[in-house]
């Protein structure tokens, strides 16, 4: 058996299970190995019969005395029953709708069993209910699903905890002698042990003899065990070596073009500001400039609170690559945020002689061959898309620049293949999400972080009240005086229509109840994801009218709007969203002169947790403090509120939980990378086995 067989050849697999398994992604033994338990129990300690007591789970050893199975009377179940015991007692245990087990388990067999005793219908003895069982021989056979530290798995498919158990204890016999991936140095420098052993010790563990087995088991739970922590720095430091690799790449790989900064360049920069610019903008904008005059490609994340003016930046960088005879690209998560950045860079240019293009699937018919062929012949100097900018057919002139906007929401390989529409072009990707630069800085290696971390003078924080549902009166009261003084407002929802599953007030619903009920003298409009792009568009325009005072909607509005006479937000059901989520919401009023409030609804407290959470939104508007919180609270995978995300999900590892480990693994790449100078000195093997890693996880073949 090689780490690379594929799953059908490991032994008790298949055919049939092999297709469940390649669903699941387990498509190689190696697959298998990595698919981790999510728990483990304790099934060690062995107890006597009569120290059993209800409700405790327990292991026994013990012989079968009799066996036989009955059909229930009422609702014709088949029950397959053992009399067991074990020379303290006897005890039965019964099988629900598994008469096969008749020529499976038989008289005189010596049999482990494991399970929770419950008592009997009389109250006089104790039964276990389908119990996990082992047979064993004559001479003590090894013990897979008792008698030790058992691990347990999520179901793939029909195959079940235990038979997945069954299958990798025996894969986890056959693994091969394999080079280790990690250095020599890394292994002896925090005393990991070798990748076969760690694998083993996995799935099987076994308690040191210096340790307690109850803080064993707590290490297990926390992945703190050395064998854990060896999975989680090698995955890490792959991770962290492949950024090194990208970067080493990128800076090696010339552009094709000089961008030059001159007296004319700069004054179509100046042109396109609409105010002052911050010390922070300027500075960014600098860092900008110099990645773009300079003969290296530039890969840069800005990052830059709700508010803090990051598209003005990336618009200056646009502005000076078109100066330049060359094409820009922005691209947009979504439709309404391409529009809203349509609308806003079209007015900022308007003094210009820039062409500006939108492209989104909604750009349809004549339009969209007109915009296309303008793209391809260069006629069009600057385009905002969504996803429709990566589509087949869609060609540029001379692409130099490329901005992803929101670059959280799309995947790395969406960002790929915008670039490659290109010859090299510089990118800037933009985030309003904030990430600690210390994490920002291991997650994303590859690129170079400028952060804008001033708001434009002028705008106000935001002040955030948390209310009860008993206090809605008061808040719609609140609200009232707001729209009476020619202000807007913003209702958010989580969901579109009424779930069953999730007591929470639909969107739908409450905007009929809003216009009908409780502000009949206003205007009230509904906007979610299933409108048309046309109705969506239309629907804003109105709102920033100030035709519609009241802007119902679902979190579509969580970035990109910008409506400054909007000055009042009511969340429903605010305890459902992350802090960071909540923040950008926030973000879409305040962003005018006048004063701003959020009001963050809550059913009521359900834990001490939702109220710290929202506590936090209360007391502060500092998104950074805001993104540390909701990774400690809520961890990475749920952060940055998609799974589509170019944050990578690692398997063992989690940037949270394991951040100091993080760091080590990006130290010891950077310095494991340098030692090995060129890309041809790492060590034989380790380049490739780093190629195949990326590929499995992220696609990218520009590695290795």
């Amino acid at each position: 058996m090689r780490l690379d067989s594929p799953i059908q050849y490991v032994k008790g697999v298949g055919p049939r299970r092999a297709t469940m398994l390649e669903k699941a992604g387990v498509r190689t033994a190696e697959d298998l190995l990595k698919y981790r338990p999510f728990r483990y129990e304790d099934r060690t300690r062995f107890r006597q019969i009569k120290d059993l007591e209800p409700d405790q789970e327990a292991v026994i050893r013990a012989e079968v005395l009799v066996t036989g199975f009955y059909t229930t009377p009422m609702k014709r179940v088949r029950i397959f029953e053992i009399l067991v015991g074990d020379g303290t007692g006897s005890l039965q245990a019964k099988f629900f709708n598994q008469v096969y087990l008749n020529k499976v388990l038989r008289k005189g067999q010596q049999v482990i069993l494991f399970g929770t005793p419950k008592a009997d219908s009389y109250g006089v003895g104790l039964n276990l209910l389908n119990p996990d069982f082992e047979i064993l021989d004559a001479a003590g056979d090894h013990s897979i699903h008792t008698g030790r530290i058992v691990p347990v798995y999520r179901r793939i498919g029909q195959l079940t905890t235990k038979t997945l158990r069954q299958i990798i204890f025996s894969l986890v016999q056959e693994i091969p002698e394999v080079e280790d991936p990690l250095p020599d140095s890394l292994l002896q420098k925090y005393g990991f042990p070798d990748r076969r052993t760690s694998l083993r010790l996995l799935h099987f563990p076994e308690c040191p003899q210096d340790r307690s087995l109850a803080d064993y088991l707590a290490d297990l739970a926390e992945l703190r065990t050395p064998f854990q922590q060896r999975l989680v720095f090698e995955e890490f430091f792959y991770f962290q070596l492949g950024l090194q690799v990208l970067r080493r790449q990128r800076e090696l790989a010339p552009k094709n073009r000089r961008i030059r900064i001159d007296a004319s360049v700069r004054d179509a920069v100046k042109k396109v500001l609409p105010f002052h610019p911050t010390a922070a903008q300027k500075r960014v904008l600098k860092e900008i400039v110099g990645d773009l005059s300079s003969p290296k490609i530039m890969n840069r994340l800005l990052q830059g609170d709700v508010g803090s003016g990051k598209t003005i930046v990336a618009l200056q960088a646009m502005v000076v690559a078109i100066e330049n005879g060359a094409q820009a690209a922005l691209m947009a998560p979504t439709e309404i945020l391409a529009e809203q950045h349509f609308r806003n860079i079209t007015a900022y240019l308007s003094g210009s002689s820039y062409r500006v293009a939108l492209l989104t699937s909604s750009v349809k018919g004549k339009r969209r061959k007109e915009t296309l062929e303008s793209i391809r012949g260069g006629e069009t100097n600057l385009v905002v898309g969504t996803h429709a900018l990566i589509q087949g057919g869609v060609e540029f002139k001379d692409l130099a620049l490329v901005v992803v906007d929101e670059q959280h929401r799309f995947g790395v390989m969406q960002r790929s293949n915008l670039i490659e529409k290109g010859d090299r072009p510089d990118v800037l990707v933009m985030t309003a999400t904030p990430i600690p630069r210390s994490l920002a800085l291991t997650l994303y290696g590859d690129l170079d972080l400028s952060v804008i971390d001033q708001l434009p003078p002028g705008r106000q924080p935001v002040q955030t009240l948390v209310k009860r549902n008993n206090e809605r009166d008061e808040v719609y009261e609140l609200i009232r005086r707001e729209l009476q003084q020619g202000r807007q407002a913003y209702v958010v929802y989580p969901l579109i229509e009424q779930s069953e599953k999730l007591d929470l007030r639909a969107a739908t619903e409450m905007a009929e109840h809003l216009h009908s009920v409780v502000f009949p003298e206003f205007q009230v409009g509904l906007m979610h994801g299933r409108l048309k792009a046309e109705e969506k568009e239309s629907l804003m325009s109105r709102f920033k009218a100030g035709e519609v005072q009241i802007l119902v909607s679902t979190t579509v509005i969580e970035v990109g709007i910008d409506v400054p006479n909007a000055t009042v937000m009511m969340v429903e059901h605010a305890d459902r969203f992350g802090l960071s989520q909540l923040h950008q919401l926030r973000g879409r009023i305040g962003r005018g002169r006048d004063k701003a409030v959020c009001i963050l609804f809550t059913e009521g407290f359900n834990s001490p947790e939702a109220f710290q959470r929202l506590d936090i939104m209360r007391r502060s508007s500092n998104g950074f403090k805001i993104a540390e919180k909701d990774l400690e609270l809520r961890g990475p995978g749920e952060f940055v509120g998609t799974r589509q995300s170019g944050m990578p999900e690692f398997l063992f590892g989690n940037i949270v939980r394991d951040r100091e480990l993080l760091e080590k693994a990006r130290a010891d790449a950077e310095s494991y990378f340098l030692s090995a100078g060129e890309v041809g000195g790492f060590e034989p093997g380790t380049l490739e086995q780093l190629a195949d890693w990326w590929k499995q996880r992220y696609g990218l073949y520009q590695v290795g």
